[in-house]
């Protein structure tokens, strides 16, 4: 399957089951991603992760580590969700930036690999764990994204630079550390793998630098077609990633695990976002088409500028041009401008595609607005996996 699209009737049903808005997940989907991600590389060493910021729901957690995947974390929470997903300790890569002590005393004692993201991390590592094992981030120079927001490689807060690199020898010595892994990540949605590849290389280079490193995680960022794009050729990147390896492999007579983390590949296609027309009005020329998606539901479109396809569940032929709004009391809270959608009336639906990743996840109380329920379609059924927030829940936090 391609990607989840809802029929009217089936988004009707699950929103009369459910309510509105609602986040809607296919589970064939996800295994599919899965199944690409886990194939990508013909290497006995590769060892592909889930980047869990994209989507933390336990229950699609628990279907990606049934697919073979390990997880990456960047939060103490995040580490606890994935252990009640099932995921044990060293199955969870730990990389996050500006970590306090008590962060990194928590991420030691419960989860595998340390990647820490700058040379005073390391030193303050090396101080709480004395003769420890590690892994250090590195800013390749280079960066790819869809925003400048997801750019994480060149002038970004992340990472030490390559040029940077040479103190971290005294760090390891002062501490009796073992830096046993690279990582790098240059930025998220990218449909050409060029920048990805190239970042690769020059970690390849870097890593015949540290004798003790054994594990080099080249990151995430794949991405999906949101707006009818050329799909990123997955299977030229694995040939090209697994001809890159291979060379230094053998130039240099070091073999590597390798991974890398996709988030939004993963998840992003198999979920549409549901939501109810709520008010029609027309001002200064425009029409606003009023729904309860608030960018407390769906934040993409405010906080990157990302458009998202959109599905006028309506019964009529005729076409109308709306500006597709929320119910939030901010100007900016705007799903998409210039959408052209069936002409809908009060009580319509409408379907958002690609919402699986950075979906829920970056979703709040705002307003005093309600985190919508998730439901799971699995062979022709459908689950609750979160239910919806409540009055309560905004009110029992002491």
């Amino acid at each position: 399957m391609d990607r989840l699209i809802l029929k009217k009737e089936q988004a009707e049903e699950l929103i009369r089951k459910y309510g509105s808005p609602l986040y809607v997940y296919e589970e064939e989907v996800l295994r599919e991603r899965c199944r690409e991600v886990r194939t990508l590389l013909a290497l006995k060493t590769y060892h592909p992760q889930y980047s869990a910021k994209a989507n933390s729901n336990i229950e699609l957690l628990k279907i990606i580590r049934e697919e073979g995947l390990d997880v990456d974390a960047m939060s103490p929470g995040e580490v606890v969700q994935e252990r009640a997903a099932g995921f044990e300790a060293d199955q969870i890569m730990y990389c996050s930036g500006n970590m306090s002590e008590a962060e990194m005393r928590y991420a030691h004692d419960h989860a595998g690999i340390l990647i820490l993201d700058s040379l005073s991390q390391a030193d303050r590592y090396g101080t709480l764990f004395l003769g420890s094992e590690m892994g250090i981030r590195v800013n390749p120079g280079i960066g790819a994204g869809h925003d400048a927001k997801v750019i994480t490689g060149g002038k970004t807060k992340f990472g030490v630079l390559s040029e940077d690199l040479k103190e971290i020898s005294e760090i390891l010595q002062k501490h009796s550390l073992k830096l046993i892994a690279l990582h790098e990540h240059v930025g998220s949605l990218f449909l050409d793998d060029t920048v990805f590849l190239e970042a690769a290389e020059i970690l390849l280079k870097l890593a015949q630098q540290f004798p003790d490193v054994r594990i080099l995680d080249f990151g995430g960022g794949l991405g999906v077609p949101y707006n009818g794009e050329e799909r990123l050729d997955l299977n030229r990147l694995g040939r090209r990633l697994t001809d890159l390896i291979a060379s230094s492999e053998q130039k240099s007579g070091r073999t590597y695990e390798i991974r890398i983390e996709p988030g939004r590949y993963i998840v992003a296609e198999s979920s549409m976002l549901l939501g109810t027309v709520t008010d029609i009005k027309e001002s200064a020329g425009v029409k606003y088409l009023g729904t309860d998606i608030g960018f407390n539901v769906l934040l993409r479109p405010v906080l990157y500028h990302a458009h998202h396809r959109i599905h006028g569940y309506s019964d009529s032929e005729e076409q109308e041009t709306y500006t597709v709004c929320g119910n939030l009391c901010e100007s900016g809270d705007i799903l998409a401008e210039g959408e052209q959608l069936p002409c809908m009336r009060i009580g319509d639906l409408i379907g958002i595609e690609n919402a699986g990743a950075y979906g829920f996840s970056m979703s709040s109380d705002y307003n005093g607005r309600l985190r919508p329920a998730e439901v799971l379609l699995s062979d022709g059924t459908d689950r609750l996996i979160r239910k919806r927030e409540s009055m309560e829940d905004l009110v029992n936090q002491i």
